[in-house]
């Protein structure tokens, strides 16, 4: 198994003394963050009573005031910024970051809640940041660089696009089978062929031939932007740091280039995680539980987590329940890829279809057993990439 690649992409260097611990700082501080306004608290080390520092605007000018005001209070020691997740995105992280302090953006899924609270301010969400960040009881999130960044949002229009084209031709098939006419079940849709047809339909009154086209131009507009938008990626994989594993990962059965792009942009790096058990739980691929005493009760997957990344992964997956081979397909998409992916690939073929065959025969359902395949290809996928980091990172003289 390859050595692991614990360098994050998009995080600070760590400092000889963040390496000690984070029990090391002088002082923890917890930032309420909104759109307009920013609560400020700071714990100091110890068992004090956190401080509340008040609201400053969330403006670039205000935070380095603060900034200023901790380096000023503590002579200039390090702090512990802290702030959750959200529609701020990392821009506060990076402000910070770049200015010479540590800040952790946390998962607030994972901040502990008590259930005995009922007074919800800015104020105490500030207070209770700065105390549990003191504590080590929050879980910071994998942030991002700015390529990184970038590369996600593209994806993600392209996602929001594709789902207006589906909604878009929905309302097209809607309609004509809301004026009596059909397309045979047994034909394809949406090629040049349906197209002439859905134009050539006769209807009884010219408002409602308007309407149809109006339709079948949204219809049009919508895949003319995902067509656009998927050029765009392929262009901006020139000089992306993941392009390197993308390239190696469509070695896999069911993984082409645009889904392995949009794994990579939505999860990173993967081989930050220590191990593919880690990163399926990541992605919310592991079943739930519920367990006491001498009993043991699993449920469904806990669907934590990246649910697009989730989502094509299962895609992926449903390919797995065909025979293993190597068809003429699969060895022009891995033709440019390693000799040790294609390997990969292959065992993971014979593994997962195997699998899939096993559990079939079993009596499970297809798609919980689709949903086990997905949780067994990361792993392989982890592998991948651990082996393709490695050697793209630097070597010691």
């Amino acid at each position: 198994m390859p050595k692991r690649n614990n360098q994050l992409k998009g995080v600070a260097p760590f400092t000889e003394k963040e390496e000690r611990g984070i029990h090391d700082y002088p002082v923890y501080i917890g930032l309420d963050v909104h759109k307009e306004s920013i609560a400020v608290a700071a714990a100091s080390r110890g068992r004090r009573e956190p401080e509340s520092w008040g609201e400053i605007p969330n403006r670039p000018e205000s935070v380095r005031k603060l900034v200023d005001r901790v380096n000023k209070k503590f002579d200039g020691e390090l702090a512990l910024f802290c702030y959750e997740a959200g529609p701020c995105g990392y821009a506060l992280y990076r402000q910070l970051t770049n200015m010479g302090q540590h800040c952790q953006v946390v998962a607030p899924s994972r901040i502990p809640k008590m259930p005995g609270e009922r007074i919800k301010t800015d104020k105490r969400d500030a207070r209770k940041l700065a105390v549990m960040l003191r504590g080590g009881h929050l879980t910071p999130v994998w942030v991002p660089d700015e390529r990184q960044e970038a590369m996600r949002d593209l994806i993600r229009v392209r996602a929001d696009m594709k789902e207006m084209e589906r909604k878009a031709r929905q309302r097209v098939n809607a309609y004509v089978l809301r004026n009596g006419c059909g397309w045979p079940a047994n034909k394809a849709r949406w090629t040049k062929t349906h197209y002439d047809w859905l134009e050539s339909l006769k209807l009884p009154c010219h408002a409602q031939h308007v309407a149809l086209q109006e339709y079948v131009n949204a219809v049009r507009n919508a895949e003319e932007q995902v067509e656009s938008l998927t050029s765009q990626i392929e262009l901006h994989m020139e000089g992306w740091s993941l392009a390197p594993v993308v390239k190696q990962l469509v070695a896999l059965r069911g993984v082409d280039r645009l889904s392995a792009t949009i794994l990579m942009a939505e999860l990173g790096d993967i081989s930050r995680f220590d191990s593919p058990r880690q990163l399926a739980a990541y992605l919310g691929l592991v079943p739930s539980e519920h367990s006491s005493g001498q009993k043991r009760r699993q449920g469904g997957i806990t669907r934590a987590g990246n649910s697009y990344a989730r989502s094509i992964l299962v895609e992926c997956a449903w390919s797995y329940r065909f025979p293993a081979r190597r068809t003429m397909h699969m060895k022009r998409k891995a033709k440019n890829c390693s000799d040790r992916s294609r390997s990969i690939a292959w065992k993971a073929q014979k593994r997962l279809c195997g699998r899939y065959i096993k559990l079939v025969e079993a009596g499970k359902n297809p798609k919980q057993i689709t949903v086990a395949i997905a949780r067994e290809l990361v792993g392989f996928m982890w592998d991948i990439a651990c082996a393709e980091m490695n050697e793209s990172m630097p070597r010691a003289a």
